[in-house]
């Protein structure tokens, strides 16, 4: 089985829709079983108490937009925002970040990155120009059909990466 565990600022934006959208060409693919995935931030401030915001609403309008949400698989109505934990490294295969700085959060989090876990998730895109950029921040730019795009990219790229 292949983890996959996606991480941005919050989890409230770029990462549960990475999670999503992976989840969704899975299962389309048929190959669900194969794989484990899920999102993570790397700070606490969506979350209150111990529980985490749901996905921010614009998010799940893009997601809903693109028919991602409509399968008991890919039903994000309870996902809450969590943090990225040490011991989320050793559970994962690739924690796939959406911008650099989600790389170096991730690293003080869980304290290293030995076996070469911590990536952009654009780094995995079939366009190499696109390895090394972040995945677009609709919370800045207000334009989730961007982010989007930018995820289903590196996501592509990953599946193709491993052979799918």
């Amino acid at each position: 089985m292949i983890k996959v565990l996606f991480v941005c600022h919050g989890n409230i934006c770029r990462s549960p829709m990475a999670e999503f959208v992976l989840k969704d060409m899975v299962e389309k693919r048929g190959i669900k079983e194969d794989f484990h995935i899920e999102s993570r931030a790397t700070s606490t401030e969506e979350i209150w108490g111990g529980k985490g915001n749901p996905i921010y609403p614009p998010a799940q309008k893009e997601l809903r937009r693109n028919n991602i949400g409509n399968t008991a698989y890919t039903n994000f109505a309870n996902k809450r925002a969590k943090q990225v934990t040490k011991q989320d490294y050793n559970d994962y295969d690739y924690l796939l970040c959406a911008d650099n700085m989600n790389i170096r959060n991730t690293l003080k989090i869980v304290g290293g990155d030995s076996d070469r876990k911590i990536q952009l998730l654009l780094d995995f895109a079939i366009n190499e120009k696109r390895h090394g950029q972040s995945i677009a921040d609709p919370w800045y730019t207000g334009n989730f059909g961007i982010t989007y795009n930018d995820i289903v990219e590196g996501c592509e790229g990953l599946l193709d990466f491993l052979g799918y």
